[in-house]
């Protein structure tokens, strides 16, 4: 059950099989308590592991793993981080994509936050 104090951050990574970095900025401070992924198309070859951090540091118990086998448009995944998950007003954070798997496609990533 979400509570009045939780809002939500949604970002775009723009092809989760290419490795690289996406940002989204933070406007007001709490704890991520959930990361959900929904991704646009089906992936192929290998999974993709996508990855946050925050200031450099890795949000625990935050990694999600998109699956090759049998994705497709409108899959969702999902992580509850335990550590390393305080945010502060100004920050940014960081998602990382390993580029593991091939055929481009687009991710939308909700950061569910609690004040």
């Amino acid at each position: 059950m979400r509570t009045l104090n939780d809002y939500f951050l949604t970002a775009k990574v723009t092809d989760i099989s290419t490795a690289g970095s996406s940002f989204v900025a933070v406007p007001d401070g709490g704890k991520i308590i959930k990361i959900l992924t929904s991704i646009k198309n089906a992936i192929t070859t290998a999974d993709a592991a996508i990855t946050f951090e925050i200031g450099g540091t890795a949000v625990t118990g935050a990694a999600i793993t998109v699956t090759q086998s049998g994705s497709a448009a409108g899959d969702v995944d999902s992580s509850e981080p335990t550590a390393a998950n305080s945010v502060e007003e100004g920050d940014a954070i960081e998602i990382i994509s390993d580029g593991g798997s091939s055929t481009a496609c687009e991710m939308i990533v909700t950061f569910v936050i609690r004040r």
